[in-house]
């Protein structure tokens, strides 16, 4: 599913700029397309290769959820390298339920982060919410996602 995202963001970036496909996304995109108008497929997310399974978390939400841990990680790694997983997950726990609560009513609408915001913790915290994934997680979520940095 993921190289199919890919796929598609590639072809969507080489439209913009006026590109042509290379050979490989073009007949991709051609068989995918065929798929779906021969009625080969139920529906196009399916016949792009973007269907989730049966009870999954849709394609979109995943790349939110990936983007989103990623960060959590890349967030520990940074401001709290020296702490143990579960001090980080504690204090980025608490950091995400009071921004929340309070800064996140507003920033939410905004492309742009807040000026004030840039090197500070508040920074790393506007772009995890900004993922586009649920936030905040739970501590035993956040240990979990924490934890694979460690691996």
């Amino acid at each position: 599913m993921l190289r199919a995202i890919q796929n598609l963001r590639e072809i969507a970036e080489r439209c913009r700029r006026g590109a042509p496909l290379d050979g490989q996304l073009a007949v991709w995109l051609s068989d995918s397309l065929e798929l779906f108008l021969a009625h080969r497929a139920a529906s196009i997310e399916e016949a792009l290769g973007l269907r989730a399974p049966r009870g999954g978390v849709p394609w979109w939400r995943e790349e939110a959820m990936r983007r989103r841990d990623s960060l959590l990680r890349e967030f520990a790694a940074t401001c709290y390298p020296d702490r143990s997983v579960c001090a980080a997950a504690r204090q980025i726990r608490l950091l995400s339920l009071r921004y929340a609560s309070s800064a996140w009513r507003f920033d939410r609408e905004q492309d742009v982060m807040p000026e004030q915001y840039r090197g500070t913790p508040k920074e790393w915290v506007w772009r995890i919410f900004k993922a586009g994934a649920p936030m905040p997680i739970g501590e035993r979520h956040l240990r979990t996602v924490l934890g694979a940095r460690r691996e």
